[in-house]
């Protein structure tokens, strides 16, 4: 099957832009990044996006969406010009914004206006959300800051790759922890740990250079190179020989 030339060697890069902003103090323990994307195609692109735990806070298209977390890729189609403003809050504190369960927005977007209420930015900036974002702050909350917390040490820490391990470091049941991401990050701890240390894989793919696939199978905690291929090929939609020629 052939494929479009645009996707290999980062050559997205000629037709699109990504820009991304840190917030302020304030705002920190709430909010992992800003970002904008903006693209210019003059034929159809099919964008591959990979997700992390974050929940979206997304503006573009005339309207503004609360993206939630996503359990596996996506394929979006892009044409002609376009932009996107957007907030990735920290995997595990949107629960306190949404007042419910995280995991009963995984895999959907619902507007804006069911989370924030009507009065939402009208032209998008990091100044004019970070404002909007401060009148929206809600309280703290102890369990809202250990899910944060343990999806950190997921990210930090490159030896975690079971659950069990995870659960005994933080003084959690293995059911505890379930509940603990079900709650507040949308997804289970098992998938977050997968993403985490696949992301491992395409770093070593940007890098460039040989990869030894038994070996960093070995690395990431799979018993068997099989087991690594079949979870990158559920996260990426690829296989990693074939996703490799994107960078």
């Amino acid at each position: 099957m052939g494929r479009d030339v645009r996707e290999l060697r980062s050559g997205w890069t000629r037709y699109q832009r990504h820009t991304f902003h840190s917030p302020s103090p304030a705002l920190a323990p709430w909010v992992e990044r800003y970002w904008e994307v903006r693209w210019d195609y003059a034929e159809p692109y099919r964008q591959k996006i990979v997700p992390y735990p974050n929940v979206h806070l997304s503006f573009g298209g005339g309207r503004a969406d609360v993206n939630g977390v996503c359990s596996g890729y996506q394929t979006k189609v892009l044409a002609g010009r376009g932009h996107v403003f957007g907030v990735a809050f920290r995997p595990g504190c949107f629960r306190l914004f949404l007042g419910a369960s995280v995991s009963t927005i995984t895999d959907r977007v619902v507007p804006a206006s069911e989370v924030f209420g009507p009065d939402l930015p009208a032209r998008p900036d990091v100044p004019t959300v970070e404002g909007f974002l401060l009148r929206h702050l809600p309280e703290d909350d102890p369990r809202a800051r250990q899910a944060v917390a343990s999806v950190e040490l997921i990210a930090r820490d490159k030896t975690v790759t079971r659950v069990e391990a995870l659960a005994g470091e933080l003084g959690l049941s293995v059911r505890g922890l379930q509940r603990l991401f079900a709650e507040h990050v949308g997804i289970g701890p098992k998938w977050v740990i997968r993403r985490y240390r696949l992301h491992e894989v395409t770093a070593r793919m940007a890098a460039g250079g040989a990869i030894e696939w038994a070996a960093l199978a070995a690395d990431l905690g799979y018993a068997d190179q099989g087991h690594f291929i079949r979870d990158f090929k559920g996260m990426f939609g690829e296989q990693p020989t074939w996703y490799a020629q994107r960078y």
